[in-house]
C-alpha cells in the first residue's frame, strides 16, 4: 500500500504530503485494498479492521530508530550517538557533519518501527483518519459503544499525527477535518498557524475527552496500544505548553492558557489513577545487592524505566500514560558496549552528567551560565553555593537519578562479561568469561569500557546509558528490561505544568509541581524565595534531569529558542570526560571534546526540511514555498 502511495504522489502531484497520502480511487479502498471504501463501512469487522489500520502510523520512537539508536536523543546535547565514526553514513553521522539536505535527511530516508518518513507517513495517518470520520456516523456496526469508542479514538490519533508533524516540523500545516478527493483544488490549500493547529488538536482531544465509552486506562492485554482519554490529556498538555513557546508563539503570550490546560489535565489524571511511580516493587531491584544502585529512590527511578506498563485495571506502574509497541533491545547495542561486544550506542555527553545536582539540591554549575565559554562547554562556571561537588571526586553524593541513569568511571555491574580480562584491566584482572560482577572503568586506555573516539563498542564520553538497562540484563538473565517505550509519563505533566505555572506567574503553584517530582526521589525541596527567572532556570534543569534520554530534550532547546536564532550555544560541541588512570590506582579527571564539531547546530536545524518533492510540488500547486527557513 505505502509503495502505492509514493508512486501516486509523485506521478499525480497530488498535495505533497497533506493529502499525500494519495486521494486516487486506488486509495479510497478496505485496507487490504480489494474492495470498495464504500463497502468497508457497511460490515461491523471490515469497519474495525480499518480502525485498527488508523493505528498504523504512530512513531516507535524509543530505540527502535534505524540500527538501534535514539533518534533525537542522540542529536541532541545529551548524549553521542557511537554510530557516528563506526557508521557514518547513518542519520546521526550525516547529521554531525551536517551532510543533510531536504532531499537527503532522516526524515526522508528510513521508516523503521514507524520512525521516520513523518511528513508523509502523519500525513497519511491524518487522511486515514478523517476518512474514518466522514463514514462512521453510517456505517453497519453491531455496537453503538464501538462506534462511539471508535470515533473518538480516530479524533485522538488525528490530533497525535499532528502532535508529531509539528513537534518535528514546527510550520504552519492546513487544518484537514474531511478527506480531500481527487478533484479538489488543492493550488488553494491554506496553512494555519501553529497556534490554530494546536487548538485543532486541542479540539479533537476534547471530543475524546468527551466521549463516555473511551477509557481512562487499558485493562486488557487485547486492547494494548489503544489510545485513551489519558492520551488526550497527554497531548494537551505537551502542545499547549510548544504553542506558548517562543519558537511558535508568534510574539503573543499564551502562557497564562498553557497554565489552565495543564492544571486541568494534572487534575483529570490524578483523579482517573494515575500518579508518580513511588515505590520499589520487584525483588530484581529491592531484594537484589547486585543492582549497585545506593539507594531506594536510585532504584525505583531504575526499576521504573527498565519495566514495562501493565495493562491492568490496578497496575503497578500507574505512571504511564502511553507506551508504543517498538521493541527494545536490552544489552546488545546500547549500554556498556563490552557486555554485548557490539556498539554503546546512546553515550550520556558530561553536558547531562552536569545537570544532576548534589543531594544538598544545590546544582553543579550556575544555571543562568553553565559554561564560561558558552560554545565549547570546556571551561564550567561552577555554582559558588553548591560545597559538595568535588571535580575529582565527581561522582559522589549526586541525585540518585543520576546513578540509576548513568554508568560512570568507578561503578559496578554484575551480567555475564563474554571476554577474559586482561593485565591493562587494572581494576578487574584477572577474571575469566562469565557472570561477575565488573567495575566499569572509563578512563582511556582501558581496553573493555574506556573512552575511545572510533571503536564501536567503547564510550565517546566517558559515560555509559543505564536508565533503560536493567542491573542484570544479559546472556543469563532472562529479564533484559523494558520492553515498549514509554513515551508519554505523568512525570512529564507534572514538568509541563510547572514551566507554564511559572511563566504564568503563578510561582506557587510551579513550586508544587516541580517539588513532587523531586520529592519522588527524596531531593530536597527547591529553596523558597526565588525570581520567576531563576525558578524558570531550575525547572528546565529539573526537565534535563528526570526526562533525560527520553527525547524531550532535543525539542524543548529548540522551542525554548527564538526563530531567528541559532543552537550553537547547545548543539556545536558536546564534551566528554578525559580521565586518566594514575600509577597509584587514582585518576584525573578532565573535560574534552567528545571528538569534533557538530555541523547541526544553524538556524535551519531548529526544524526539519520538509521533503524535497513535496516542497516542490506545494509551491507548482500553491506558488508558495513551504519550505522550512534554510532548507
Amino acid at each position: 500500500m505505502t509503495n502505492h502511495i509514493s508512486k501516486i504522489t509523485k506521478t499525480l502531484a497530488l498535495v505533497a504530503s497533506i493529502l499525500l497520502s494519495g486521494c486516487s480511487d486506488v486509495l479510497d479502498q478496505a485496507p487490504d485494498g480489494k474492495i470498495a471504501l464504500e463497502d468497508v463501512f457497511q460490515d461491523d469487522e471490515k469497519t474495525a479492521a480499518y480502525m485498527n489500520s488508523c493505528y498504523a502510523y504512530i512513531p516507535g520512537e524509543g530505540k527502535a530508530y534505524f540500527f538501534h539508536m535514539r533518534g533525537p536523543v542522540d542529536w541532541s546535547d545529551e548524549s553521542w550517538d557511537t554510530d557516528a565514526e563506526a557508521e557514518a553514513w547513518i542519520t546521526s553521522g550525516k547529521l554531525y557533519s551536517g551532510n543533510v539536505s531536504a532531499a537527503s535527511h532522516f526524515n526522508e530516508e528510513w521508516d523503521n518501527a514507524g520512525n521516520g518518513k513523518y511528513w508523509v507517513r502523519m500525513w497519511e495517518g491524518i487522511r486515514k483518519c478523517s476518512i474514518f470520520l466522514g463514514n462512521i456516523d453510517g456505517a453497519k456496526v453491531k455496537s453503538e459503544t464501538n462506534r462511539a469508542r471508535w470515533k473518538a479514538e480516530a479524533h485522538l490519533l488525528r490530533a497525535y499525527y499532528y502532535m508529531v508533524l509539528l513537534k518535528f516540523f514546527g510550520c504552519p500545516l492546513p487544518i484537514v477535518r474531511e478527506a480531500h478527493s481527487y478533484e479538489d483544488d488543492f493550488s488553494q490549500t491554506v496553512r494555519s498557524s501553529y497556534y490554530d493547529v494546536v487548538q485543532f488538536i486541542i479540539e479533537d482531544c476534547d471530543v475524546a475527552l468527551s466521549t463516555a465509552e473511551l477509557p481512562w486506562r487499558i485493562t486488557s492485554n487485547a486492547e494494548a496500544f489503544r489510545l485513551t482519554k489519558a492520551v488526550a490529556e497527554g497531548i494537551k498538555s505537551r502542545m499547549s505548553l510548544y504553542a506558548a513557546s517562543p519558537l511558535y508563539n508568534e510574539g503573543n503570550d499564551y502562557w497564562e492558557e498553557a497554565y489552565q490546560i495543564n492544571r486541568q489535565a494534572l487534575a483529570n489524571l490524578k483523579a482517573n489513577g494515575y500518579e508518580l511511580y513511588n515505590n520499589v516493587n520487584f525483588a530484581s531491584w529491592n531484594d537484589n545487592p547486585d543492582v549497585f544502585l545506593p539507594n531506594d529512590a536510585a532504584k525505583l527511578f531504575n526499576e521504573y524505566f527498565c519495566n514495562s506498563m501493565a495493562y491492568e485495571s490496578n497496575p503497578t506502574d500507574k505512571e504511564t500514560i502511553y507506551q508504543t509497541n517498538a521493541g527494545q533491545d536490552g544489552f546488545g547495542t546500547e549500554g556498556v558496549g563490552a557486555q554485548g561486544g557490539y556498539k554503546a550506542g546512546t553515550c550520556p555527553s558530561q553536558e547531562i552528567v552536569d545537570c544532576f545536582e548534589t543531594i544538598d539540591g544545590e546544582p553543579i554549575l550556575d544555571l543562568s551560565k553553565p559554561y564560561t565559554d558558552e560554545v565549547t562547554h570546556l571551561q564550567p562556571n561552577f555554582n559558588p553555593s553548591n560545597t559538595l561537588y568535588d571535580e575529582q571526586n565527581p561522582y559522589e553524593n549526586r541525585d540518585p537519578r543520576f546513578y540509576a541513569s548513568i554508568y560512570y568511571n568507578g561503578s559496578k555491574r554484575k551480567c555475564y562479561w563474554p571476554f577474559d580480562e586482561t593485565t591493562e584491566s587494572a581494576e578487574n584482572y584477572p577474571a575469566g568469561r562469565g557472570y561477575r560482577t565488573r567495575v566499569i572503568a572509563t578512563w582511556e586506555g582501558e581496553p573493555q569500557t574506556g573512552r575511545h573516539p572510533t571503536t564501536r563498542k567503547a564510550t565517546r564520553t566517558g559515560y555509559f546509558l543505564r536508565k533503560f538497562l536493567h542491573p542484570n540484563a544479559g546472556q543469563e538473565v532472562v529479564n533484559v528490561g523494558m520492553a515498549y517505550p514509554k513515551v508519554m509519563r505523568l512525570a512529564e505533566i507534572y514538568l509541563n505544568l510547572a514551566e507554564a505555572a511559572a511563566e504564568a506567574g503563578h510561582l506557587n503553584e510551579a513550586y508544587e509541581a516541580i517539588n513532587a517530582i523531586r520529592r519522588r526521589v527524596n531531593m530536597l525541596e527547591l529553596p523558597q524565595g526565588l525570581s520567576k527567572d531563576q525558578l524558570l532556570l531550575r525547572i528546565r534543569n529539573e526537565r534535563r534531569v528526570e526526562l533525560a534520554f527520553e527525547a524531550h530534550r532535543y525539542f524543548d532547546v529548540r522551542r525554548w529558542h527564538k526563530p531567528e536564532e541559532d543552537l550553537e550555544k547547545t548543539d556545536r560541541w558536546v564534551t566528554a570526560a578525559h580521565i586518566t588512570r594514575n600509577d597509584d590506582g587514582t585518576y584525573t579527571y578532565a573535560r574534552g571534546p567528545v571528538s569534533r564539531e557538530r555541523l547541526s547546530y544553524s538556524r535551519k536545524f531548529l526544524w526539519f526540511p520538509i521533503p524535497l518533492d513535496d516542497a516542490n510540488i506545494m509551491i507548482g500547486l500553491t506558488g508558495e514555498n513551504w519550505q522550512n527557513p534554510g532548507w
